[in-house]
């Protein structure tokens, strides 16, 4: 018969290395999520191997333990949603992108519901926010690195399109409020914050992202009503940017009129290239309106629906995640596609009204409208951001249920 843990008086018993494990994978996933296009420059698969090692070591520990996932509504919307996206890639077989893109799909539902379980019993929700906002900050500085360095049009950094680089940066720059110091001495230094800010705002800027621009004006809008951002850090950071912009106007002031100039000739077409993407969703839309054109038909279908609007382009994404997933899946699916952040939403609005720390439940409310916002204009559903908040919100939800049911009262750490 082994002895027990020897546990000083004040103290916890250190975790198992299995739950170490699961900490670090998890928060490994998330980071590198951000930086994605810089592992897939070195290997093709590299991207995809921390979910996948995340996955493993879930089932591993769980099959271990003995222990069943938690289970929260939010995992019935993901189990319908998966079953609605494989009937509608059954029926479209013969696409060319229907497999490719179901592919896509699967893994971030499968991931989502892995992190609703890992937020609400090993990680916390704090953590995981703060390894994406890591992994953000290093995009940021990649973004800045290849407008002013490499002398790119555009700032891309890890990512081709700058305007998908705008939305990961976007969606980051709210969370940082729930990594501020708290009265328990817990925290990151506010100088890091505010580095981390200006960071990630320049990295927007030098993307001249008018969807991204959206996107944090919306989110920034919502923490401003609801009293979570003081409007002197917002000063602060503002006034950061402001130097570090001016620093970059004196050092490479060519380089930023010229991609400048060359936005002013790209939005130009954008607008009647995304219209024309949108009435041809719409169509399909229409003539498909259960189980859609399929994963990926959108691309597939493109030049038929659009009557070859396009020559240039004949295989493009909608720039419109609601529409896509409509036209592809269905409306059932956009249902369920748009019900999963809606239940985020009211799962974080119930965790706010009995937990005395707000700022988690802000961010992750904030994130999500700079998602919604930003996401009229792009095609976002590839991306971690909305299905790591969606996860966060469930899974803050989870924890507040448990501590009721074990009285333990109000949250002490999310």
């Amino acid at each position: 018969m082994s002895a027990p843990p020897l546990v000083v008086r004040g103290t916890r018993p250190a975790p198992p290395a299995s739950t170490w494990w699961l900490r670090a994978s998890a928060c490994a996933a998330v980071a590198l999520a951000p930086v994605e296009g810089y592992l897939t420059a070195v290997h093709g698969q590299l991207a995809k191997l921390a979910p996948a090692l995340l996955v493993v070591s879930w089932v591993v520990v769980r099959v271990r333990q003995r222990r069943v996932p938690l289970w929260h509504p939010l995992h019935l919307v993901l189990a319908a949603l998966t079953a609605l996206l494989l009937v509608s890639a059954a029926a479209h077989t013969q696409a060319p992108f229907a497999w490719e893109y179901t592919q896509r799909w699967l893994p971030f539902l499968v991931l989502t519901a892995l992190l609703v379980d890992l937020a609400a019993r090993e990680v916390t929700v704090r953590a995981l926010m703060g390894a994406y906002v890591c992994g953000a900050v290093v995009a940021g500085a990649g973004a800045l690195y290849s407008l002013v360095v490499e002398g790119s049009p555009r700032a891309t950094g890890p990512l081709q399109d700058p305007n998908d680089l705008a939305f990961v940066l976007s969606v980051a720059l709210p969370l940082l409020i729930a990594l501020r110091p708290r009265r328990a001495g817990r925290g990151v230094p506010v100088a890091l914050l505010v580095g981390a800010a200006v960071v990630l705002l320049a990295g927007m800027a030098a993307t001249f992202s008018r969807g991204g621009g959206l996107a944090l004006l919306a989110a920034g809008t919502w923490l401003l009503a609801r009293r979570a951002l003081p409007p002197r850090a917002v000063a602060v950071v503002f006034t950061g940017l402001a130097v570090l912009v001016a620093a970059a106007v004196a050092c490479g002031g060519q380089v930023l009129a010229r991609a400048l100039q060359e936005k002013s000739f790209i939005a130009a077409s954008n607008v009647d290239t995304r219209e024309i993407r949108w009435r041809a969703a719409l169509r399909m839309l229409a003539e498909h309106p259960v189980l859609g054109v399929g994963p990926g038909g959108f691309r597939g279908e493109y030049a038929a629906f659009s009557h070859n609007a396009e020559i240039a382009e004949q295989t493009p994404v909608a720039h419109n995640m609601f529409i896509e997933v409509a036209a592809e899946l269905g409306l059932p699916a956009f249902a369920l596609f748009a019900g999963m952040a809606a239940v985020a939403m009211v799962a974080a609005e119930r965790v706010l009204r009995v937990s005395a720390d707000r700022a988690p439940m802000l961010a992750v409310q904030a994130g999500l409208i700079a998602t919604t916002v930003a996401s009229c204009f792009l095609s976002e559903q590839y991306y971690l951001p909305l299905w790591l908040l969606v996860a966060l919100a469930a899974a803050a939800d989870l924890r507040v249920r448990r501590r009721k049911v074990l009285g333990a009262g109000s949250s002490r750490d999310q």
